[in-house]
């Protein structure tokens, strides 16, 4: 299975912020969209970089008044991990599990496509293994024709 499998089945819906968003404005982001991530793109929507509300808790631990003031692009992360389109899920838990990330833009070329959770990983290794295995015992109970 691969990136654009999963997005077939999810959609390529993305949810994003500006750069110059207070991180008070994303919370309220966060907290409308029921999502672990926002891609953070500029006044043209270019891909700037991406933050997580764990970004803005450490914010917080310092100073919660800081969240009033401070922009996204002062603490987003910058240097982006993305994935294409025809990446297999495995390449995708691997990359997530080394860089410890829960959330990777789907890229085609220069285009966003979609973004993809740890979640929405695990849930489409678990649908493979699952045809796999029901497929390995219809073959053990020799329900096809041989």
């Amino acid at each position: 299975m691969k990136a654009k499998d999963i997005l077939e089945t999810k959609g390529s819906r993305v949810v994003t912020c500006h750069e110059d968003n207070t991180l008070l404005e994303v919370l309220a982001v966060f907290a409308a969209n029921k999502v672990g991530s926002l891609l953070v793109v500029d006044d043209n929507d270019n891909i700037k970089g991406i933050i997580a509300p764990r970004d803005i808790l450490l914010v917080v631990l310092n100073n919660l008044e800081d969240i009033k003031n401070t922009k996204t692009k002062e603490i987003m992360s910058t240097n982006l991990i993305v994935a294409g389109m025809d990446d297999s899920v495995g390449y995708l838990q691997a990359i997530m599990t080394e860089n410890r990330i829960r959330h990777v833009p789907i890229m085609e070329g220069p285009k966003l496509k979609g973004i993809l959770s740890i979640g929405d990983v695990v849930k489409a290794q678990m649908v493979e293994k699952e045809v796999e295995n029901r497929y390995l015992k219809d073959y053990i109970e020799g329900k096809y024709p041989g």
